[in-house]
């Protein structure tokens, strides 16, 4: 056996591992029986266990990842995505071992799941690092940068938390109806799962030529119909959709495609779950959470915030510049990615200052820490899949 097929085995078992942790987390879930909390306690040390076992699993993925191909497995979609999901995972298991709230992993390992789902859709060959890829200061600046978004990723959690601990699903009002569009966006990274395995089922596949943001001529290869067509397309594949929109260079129209179908899919799929069991999918985790302490919550999310922002600083800004700078001759450039790692930095800036200053606490606290995160998966899935520049090969 190969190394890259044990990597490929070990991140499977991970998988497994992280779904079953989620089930005995919630059977963790404190009661007022003794008894009955006497046997969540098992349960909790039992999901613990399962889940720190899914962590070295995946964690041996990275390893013999890197022994492999010869560098930080960090350096496209699949890699970056797996690294974050593995480290919103560490974070969980640090802030389990502290705090030991069960409803956090109820959240936080579905989200790593769907991550690593989501990261799975994506080519997983191993391909040569281009130029300017081939420098130990990509491997500090991502992987740092991955870091400080996992734990802000535990803050979201925890601010999830409170939500769904605080608000009233049941009367309509405008924190019940964002609070299920967190869900329905949720649902969404399912119905791009959803989506390439159907297509890929059906082999899809449609050539196009095309003129890029350099006025060169290249070929794009679509894996699921063609909503989207590239700058000044020409269609290469016979008895493929041809495309209903032609857009400019600047919008990777083939990826804007995949967001589309990813859509189209997890908007059926919510539905599907909504006429089915008839509730909201926010109702069905508030049990899971009615018990859990308010105030812990609160704490819980600001100070991973508080970890999470220099961490943030180091990798996304100090570090990226430093590697921009060695890549391209330049600290800053204005790139999308970098406009957006200084968007997330100045969110969260935003948000300390309004905790410290402000005092904004509870509610308040909790929906910014839930916002900030979808920023993060705003840059991780529109960024990198629809706007070019210069972070497109990852």
């Amino acid at each position: 056996m190969s190394l890259i097929d044990l990597s490929g085995y070990l991140l499977y078992a991970a998988f497994i591992s992280y779904l079953v942790g989620t089930f005995l987390f919630a059977g963790a879930i404190k009661v007022k029986n003794d008894t009955a909390a006497a046997r969540a306690d098992k349960y909790g040390r039992i999901a613990l266990v399962v889940t720190i076992i899914g962590f070295v699993a995946q964690l041996g993925y990275f390893i013999t990842r890197w022994m492999y191909t010869g560098h930080a497995p960090v350096s496209n979609m699949f890699e970056f995505t797996t690294a974050f999901g593995m480290f919103i995972v560490l974070s969980f298991i640090v802030i389990y071992i502290t705090y030991k709230v069960a409803a956090l992993g109820v959240v936080a390992l579905p989200i790593a799941l769907l991550i690593i789902a989501y990261a799975s859709m994506f080519p997983t060959e191993v391909s040569p690092l281009v130029p300017s890829l081939q420098s130990h200061w990509l491997t500090i600046h991502v992987t740092t940068a991955a870091l400080g978004q996992s734990i802000f990723g535990i803050s979201a959690v925890a601010g999830l938390i409170y939500l769904l601990r605080n608000v009233n699903m049941n009367e309509r009002s405008k924190e019940s109806f964002w609070l299920e569009t967190v869900m329905f966006c949720c649902v969404l990274v399912v119905g791009f799962v959803v989506a390439t395995v159907t297509f890929n089922a059906m082999d899809y596949e449609a050539k196009y030529e095309y003129v890029d943001t350099l006025d060169q001529v290249s070929t794009s290869t679509y894996l699921m119909p063609a909503v989207f067509g590239m700058n000044e397309y020409v269609e290469l594949s016979e008895d493929r959709m041809t495309p209903l929109f032609e857009l400019p260079a600047l919008i990777d129209a083939r990826k804007l495609t995949t967001v589309f179908w990813s859509v189209l899919f997890g908007t059926i799929i919510y539905l599907l779950i909504r006429l089915i069991t008839r509730r909201k999918i926010a109702t069905m985790f508030q049990p899971l959470v009615k018990r859990v302490n308010s105030t812990l919550m609160d704490e819980i999310a600001y100070r991973s915030i508080l970890i999470a922002f220099p961490v943030f600083t180091l990798g996304a800004l100090i570090f990226a510049m430093i590697w921009a700078q060695e890549a391209w001759g330049r600290f800053w450039g204005w790139d999308p990615k970098e406009v957006w790692a200084l968007i997330t930095w100045l969110f969260y800036a935003a948000f300390l200052h309004l905790r410290l200053s402000k005092g904004w606490e509870g509610r308040k606290s909790a929906w910014l820490t839930v916002i900030g995160f979808l920023i993060i998966l705003f840059n991780l899935v529109v960024v990198n899949l629809v706007i070019a520049g210069l972070h497109s090969y990852a």
